[in-house]
C-alpha cells in the first residue's frame, strides 16, 4: 500500500511538474507578445508623442517592454525552479507571479484615469498644436506627426478641414493655401491649393476623434492581452503552489 501510494505521490508531481513547465512556455510566449508590442508602439507610433504635452504615450509602450522582459524572466526562473525541483526558486517564482499580478491591477487603474485627462488634453491642445507649430522652424517633428496623422487616419484638421484657415503657416503664405498637403486622399505637390472635396478629407472626421479612437482601441488590447495573461498567471500561482506541497525538502 505504501509503494502505491509512493507512486500516486510520484506520479502527481511529474504532472504537476508538466503542467507548469507548459505554463512557463506559454507565459514566455506572453511575455515575449508583450514586449514586441511595446517596441512596435515605440517605433511605429512615436511621431505622435511629439502632438501630446504629456509622457503617456512614451511611458506606457517602456512599461509595456519593461513588462514584457520581467515576464520573459519570470518564465525562464519558473522553468529553472521546476526543473529543478528546488524549493526556494519556487517560492521566488510565486512572489514574482504575484507582484506581476498585483503591478497588472494597478496599471490597468492608472491606464483608465490617465486616458480620462489624456483625452482632455487632446482636446484642448491638438487644435492649438496644428495651427501654431506646424511647418514653423524648429517643429520639424510636430510637421511630420501631423501628415503622418491626417494620411494614416484619413482627417484633415483637428475638429475638421476648415480649423487650418486660422494656422500661423498658411497665414503667413506668399499664395492662398487651403489645407496642407497630407489633407488629401492623393497626395501631391501642392494638391492642398485645390479645395475640392472629391479630394480632401471633408467628411470623414477630425483627427482628434480618429486619434481618440485609436488610443482607446490601443487600451481595449491591452485589457484583454492584461486579462488573459493575469488569468494564466492564477493558474499558474496555484500550479507552483501544489507543486511546493508536493516536492520533498530542498537540501540546498
Amino acid at each position: 500500500m505504501e509503494t502505491q501510494g509512493e507512486k500516486t505521490h510520484t506520479c502527481g508531481t511529474i504532472c504537476l511538474k508538466y503542467l507548469l513547465f507548459l505554463f512557463n512556455i506559454l507565459f514566455w510566449v506572453a511575455g515575449g507578445a508583450v514586449l514586441a508590442v511595446g517596441v512596435w508602439t515605440l517605433v511605429e507610433k512615436s511621431d505622435y508623442i511629439s502632438l501630446l504635452n504629456s509622457s503617456f504615450y512614451s511611458a506606457s509602450a517602456y512599461i509595456l517592454i519593461a513588462a514584457g522582459a520581467i515576464v520573459i524572466v519570470t518564465g525562464i526562473i519558473g522553468c529553472c525552479a521546476t526543473l529543478k525541483e528546488m524549493k526556494s526558486l519556487l517560492i521566488m517564482y510565486l512572489v514574482l507571479l504575484l507582484c506581476i499580478f498585483l503591478l497588472e491591477i494597478i496599471a490597468g487603474v492608472l491606464a483608465y484615469i490617465t486616458y480620462q485627462e489624456l483625452d482632455d488634453e487632446l482636446r484642448q491642445n491638438l487644435k492649438v498644436t496644428m495651427q501654431q507649430k506646424y511647418q514653423q522652424p524648429g517643429e520639424e517633428s510636430v510637421t511630420q506627426a501631423v501628415d503622418k496623422l491626417q494620411q494614416e487616419f484619413k482627417c484633415c484638421g483637428s475638429n475638421n478641414f476648415s480649423d487650418w484657415t486660422n494656422s500661423t503657416w498658411i497665414q503667413a503664405a506668399d499664395y492662398k493655401r487651403l489645407v496642407p498637403d497630407s489633407c488629401c486622399k492623393t497626395p501631391s505637390e501642392l494638391c492642398g491649393d485645390r479645395d475640392h472635396p472629391s479630394n480632401i478629407y471633408k467628411v470623414e472626421g477630425g483627427c482628434i476623434m480618429k486619434l481618440e479612437e485609436f488610443i482607446l482601441s490601443q487600451l481595449y488590447i491591452l485589457g484583454a492581452v492584461g486579462t488573459g495573461i493575469a488569468f494564466f498567471q492564477l493558474v499558474g500561482m496555484m500550479f507552483t503552489c501544489c507543486l511546493y506541497q508536493n516536492l520533498k525538502e530542498d537540501p540546498y
